[in-house]
């Protein structure tokens, strides 16, 4: 069994700490961050804030930009889009492929077009 949440660590927070670049590149990290920042519980505004601080924006923005290909107006990603300023980056090619930001069907309809769903966290 998992210990409780602990209410004085914000989501915002958690999914900067998951996208930083200090630790181990590990591509669920960012899957996961994605995840549980998919919430109406995430305050876009602080986790703008949090991203330019920690200087994650290159991820999250990535993030914000797959997002747009299937749910548009989801927040925080709609938010970051708009307010989060690109930073230039030396290599952007590790950053996840799509596919690992949805959860898409295997099996194709008849008229080829699959099921592609964006991950969110379940509240």
């Amino acid at each position: 069994m998992l210990p409780p949440d602990h209410p004085a660590i914000e989501d915002e927070a958690i999914g900067v700490a998951l996208c930083l670049g200090q630790q181990p590149y590990n591509l669920d990290h960012l899957r996961a961050a994605a995840q549980l920042l998919t919430s109406s519980k995430v305050n876009a505004v602080r986790l703008c804030r949090l991203a330019e601080q920690e200087r994650c924006e290159p991820v999250l923005l990535h993030i914000a930009k797959v997002a747009e290909r299937f749910v548009p107006e989801l927040e925080p990603w709609a938010y970051l889009r708009q307010h989060l300023k690109p930073r230039a980056v030396p290599r952007s090619d590790a950053l996840p492929h799509w596919t690992r930001l949805v959860n898409h069907t295997g099996v194709t309809a008849p008229d080829g077009s699959g099921k592609t769903i964006w991950l969110c966290r379940h509240e």
